[in-house]
């Protein structure tokens, strides 16, 4: 660095947000491992699970492995919990990352492989997931239609990188920023907790999903597979309890 902080006291913010990114991007690392976190936003990450507490923390998008070992290390810290992480490809995360006993890994697309993610899970564990992959809106906004039913009440949906943007000028656009409006608005049963945005610096602006209500009410098409089975289930136990009477009229009918 040429300057420091007392010599910046009136640098403009968006500069000082690029100074943070590029440390970030090039030298930031976890207990030696490439991190590419905000590590304000650890902070927070990590005041929120030691007061939720999850089962489960889903990270959708793992990079070089340094933000997976951290969130594992939390939950060794408080001795509870595991990590899913899912990425197209764990090339770049370290062994000794990878053999985490907190830790499973599941390589493919993540909205693809819910179907997997889900049933590592049980229907009484608490989950938390974290969003870091391509930062598209269109991925940004199917990844929070499909996993945000495994968050139950109290818990949270982190969308990392909504300063794409709105903050910085890179990454998609439209981006995470947009699709976190429209889930919102598409999907009352959650809430924007801005709270979790004290430091004013934050990597994930609106990102801080909590979910206050389980209504079920979503203005959005697709429902996940298991409700379209419990409807086929509930169609076939109507079949099954009402046609024998009327096949039974109609015979009675025909028969006169």
């Amino acid at each position: 660095m040429d300057s420091y902080m007392e010599e910046n006291l009136n640098m403009p913010l968006s500069k000082v947000l690029s100074i943070i990114q590029d440390r970030i991007m090039n030298q930031s690392t976890y207990f030696g491992v490439k991190a590419l976190q905000s590590p304000i936003d650890y902070w927070i990450y990590q005041e929120i699970i030691f007061e939720t507490k999850p089962d489960v923390i889903i990270e959708i998008g793992n990079a070089n492995g340094g933000g997976i070992l951290s969130l594992a290390h939390i939950c060794d810290l408080i001795g509870k919990g595991r990590i899913i992480g899912l990425d197209l490809s764990h090339l770049d995360v370290p062994e000794h990352v990878k053999q985490h006993p907190r830790i499973t890994f599941i390589r493919g697309d993540a909205c693809q492989s819910f179907e997997k993610v889900k049933n590592l899970i049980s229907n009484d564990e608490r989950v938390m997931v974290i969003e870091d992959s391509s930062h598209t809106y269109e991925n940004t906004l199917n990844l929070l239609r499909t996993y945000s039913h495994l968050v139950k009440v109290g818990d949270y949906f982190i969308v990392e990188d909504g300063i794409c943007h709105h903050g910085l000028p890179l990454g998609p656009a439209p981006g995470p920023y947009e699709a976190i409006e429209t889930f919102v608005n598409e999907n009352s049963d959650f809430e924007i907790d801005r709270n979790r945005e004290s430091f004013l610096i934050t990597w994930n602006p609106k990102g801080y999903l909590k979910r206050k209500s389980d209504s079920g009410r979503t203005a959005y098409a697709n429902p996940p597979r298991d409700r379209i089975k419990k409807c086929f289930l509930s169609l076939r136990e109507f079949i099954k309890l009402f046609m024998p009477p009327i096949v039974s009229i109609l015979l009675r009918m025909i028969k006169k």
